[in-house]
């Protein structure tokens, strides 16, 4: 299974900041240790042409060369640094890379993204750009080279903040389907309508999590035929979590993330992830809940590959 990173490019934050950025090298080097059938890939960084597909130009460029106003810095939550920039577009870059090899081999992830609160013209809540919005951007003008009808896009979103941006640049495109299951009383306390919002008050445990999540999925078989899918798996449901707000175990985290790939899997839905949100109190929760993702989507992506035709066949 191809997974891409891009955690060697630090932001340069403040002392204090609350923004956990070692998680992403710890996840990369525990992977890396435990599971040598992930294969690692630098993700690569989207161009200006590719972030132009769900964001304004003059937002990509303010990005680009710095000039983004203190407001809109303090919205995102990070000075603008060359490393931030850069890091921006590599965050995307690395989705957009896992949805094309998700397109041909079933599974694939971005150990970074999930940047769901950024929207055309602004970014906020840590995200500058929308990893999601772009990469399904991306793939669906790729296959509408070769195919007469629009590539369906199904959002998965499972970060505990609803993912306000992408609701918003998706808003009146029947192409994408954004289901999003969030704490009804956190960030972002103004939600975008999306095609499916699931608010859960504080301190939902396992199964009731895990029953409005059949329900979603349910709604969206009803209402959307996919031909991909994008999950947002975030960390942050986790009752070790100290933005969250939420009470999911490790086995109601991993049932979780089963559900969904079982879900994309019986449809043989090709199926990229991105690790979106995880702000442990500890660190440690974050890192077990993410790798727990990384081995059920590696038995997913197992079956794919074992189920493809062989050559010649």
């Amino acid at each position: 299974m191809i997974a891409y990173y891009a955690d060697h490019f630090v932001l340069p934050l403040p002392a204090g900041h609350r923004f956990p950025m070692a998680k992403y090298a710890l996840l990369r080097d525990r992977l890396v240790a435990r599971w040598p059938e992930i294969r690692m890939h630098e993700a690569p960084p989207a161009t200006d042409g590719e972030l132009a597909l769900a964001h304004a130009p003059a937002y990509i460029a303010a990005v680009a060369d710095g000039t983004l106003s203190a407001a809109r810095q303090r919205e995102i939550g990070f000075p603008w640094s060359p490393a931030m920039a850069e890091r921006s577009r590599r965050s995307v870059g690395g989705t957009v890379a896992a949805l094309r090899v998700a397109m041909r081999e079933g599974v694939s992830a971005n150990l970074a993204g999930g940047t769901h609160h950024a929207d055309a013209e602004s970014g906020s809540g840590f995200c500058v750009f929308n990893d999601v919005a772009v990469a399904a951007r991306v793939v669906q003008a790729e296959w509408g080279r070769t195919r007469r009808r629009a590539c369906q896009v199904a959002v998965v979103d499972l970060d505990v903040h609803q993912g306000n941006g992408t609701a918003k640049i998706f808003r009146s495109d029947p192409t994408v389907f954004t289901l999003s299951l969030h704490g009804q009383k956190n960030f972002p306390f103004r939600k975008e309508p999306g095609d499916l919002d699931v608010d859960l008050p504080d301190g939902t445990g396992d199964a009731d999590y895990l029953s409005a999540l059949d329900h979603a999925l349910a709604a969206l078989d009803d209402g959307f035929a996919a031909d991909a899918v994008v999950y947002l798996a975030g960390a942050d449901p986790h009752e070790g979590d100290r933005l969250g707000r939420l009470r999911l175990t490790d086995a109601g985290m991993e049932a979780r993330d089963r559900r969904v790939f079982e879900w994309a899997w019986q449809r043989r839905l090709p199926l990229a992830f991105a690790m979106a949100g995880g702000y442990g109190r500890d660190l440690e929760s974050t890192l077990r809940v993410q790798e727990t993702t990384y081995a059920v989507a590696l038995e997913y992506h197992r079956r794919w590959q074992a189920a493809a035709p062989t050559a010649g066949a």
